[in-house]
């Protein structure tokens, strides 16, 4: 096996936890010297990432070591969370990662990046970018992003997975509470004002549960507004929507402050984050990577949003285990994240409460 993992977790952050789970990975892969490695670390590690980096070089016989800290990290075989903890995926001949020059709009690129170091006019620029965005369980900070065994100051990089093609998706995994979206007929700003010709609040409480029809008690870390794309009559069904997390609500306005900027036009729908639809999306999303794969995948990387995983799913991490049933024993690595890339719709997205998942098979 030329792709590999390893993991390691301790009570004290230290750079030996690098070292043995890139030592760990190597071992698997049977190989001594990595032509590139994947290292995910733990918020402990975010400031001072500089010796564990170089203790994963050591392990590795490899200066190409790329990666983030993240609030969580996991493989194939486990996860971690509120421990110090490293994880890497090593790659050996016939499989590297690069960094992108001259990129094409049909290349997909792995990206990891710092929360301030993102924005439209990037992702915009050519590719299809698939990755996760640095961060801890506060969304504060501090955040690492490396490339080439150093810290990007930039707080961001992007890489091609040479000899390997591949396929990514996103799963939003949201409950629609409707059948149809609405048009949003007055918007400000990141303000939806007047939906279907009624107070967009109004609108959501009426489609919501009767038990939670009351302002103070929406539970709004669950409920999302969901602006499609393409017909409206069958964007739900067919999953071309693109969800944003809702920020407030004005009972005196009767508007719903959403994460992203809303426009007088757009369809919209409310929805609802629930294990079961999500767990369903997870499913669905898998199915059809691997149609598009065509074949078993070598291996995959995985990107979850924090507020997904196992403090979503009641203690396990049920989208792990779907990527574990649907593909024994296949190398996996990824992180929980502050926000998830992924190309949608003809563009590259950023989302919230998703998944993204690259599966990729040897050329």
């Amino acid at each position: 096996m030329r792709v590999a993992t390893g993991l390691a977790t301790s009570h004290i952050a230290s750079e030996d936890l690098a070292y043995q789970a890139v030592s760990r990975a190597m071992e698997k892969a049977g190989i001594s010297i990595a032509s590139s490695v994947l290292l995910f670390l733990t918020p402990e590690f975010a400031r001072e990432p500089q010796s564990a980096l170089r203790a994963a070089v050591r392990a590795a016989s490899c200066t190409q070591v790329i990666g983030c800290s993240a609030a969580g990290i996991f493989t194939e075989d486990d996860w971690v969370l509120d421990a110090p903890a490293a994880v890497a995926m090593v790659f050996g001949d016939g499989f590297s990662l690069e960094p992108a020059h001259q990129i094409r709009d049909d290349e997909l690129l792995l990206t990891l990046a710092a929360p301030n170091a993102i924005h439209t006019e990037w992702l915009d620029k050519p590719g299809q970018r698939f990755g996760g965005v640095s961060g801890d369980a506060t969304g504060q900070g501090p955040f690492g992003v490396w490339q080439g065994g150093r810290t990007v100051p930039l707080g961001r990089c992007e890489l091609l997975i040479r000899g390997a093609r591949g396929v990514a998706g996103v799963s939003q995994g949201v409950r629609p509470l409707s059948q149809q979206p609405f048009e949003i007929t007055q918007a400000s700003e990141f303000d939806v004002l007047v939906l279907a010709e009624q107070p967009a609040l109004n609108v959501l409480m009426r489609e919501l549960p009767l038990e939670l029809r009351e302002p103070g008690t929406l539970p709004l870390h669950l409920v999302m507004g969901c602006i499609t794309y393409g017909d409206p009559a069958t964007a739900i069904a067919q999953g071309r929507f693109r969800s944003a997390p809702i920020i407030a609500v004005n009972p005196l306005q009767g508007s719903v402050t959403l994460s992203v900027r809303p426009a007088p036009g757009d369809q919209l729908f409310w929805a609802m984050r629930q294990p079961l639809a999500t767990e369903s999306g997870m499913r669905a999303t898998l199915e059809t990577l691997q149609q598009k794969l065509h074949e078993a995948p070598d291996f995959g990387l995985c990107f979850s949003c924090m507020g997904r995983g196992p403090y979503f799913y009641g203690g396990v991490d049920l989208d792990l285990q779907l990527i574990q049933r649907q593909f024994p024993g296949m190398p996996l690595i990824g992180f929980y994240g502050n926000g998830e890339i992924a190309p949608f719709n003809g563009s590259n997205q950023l989302f919230q409460y998703a998944a993204v998942l690259g599966l990729f098979r040897h050329v």
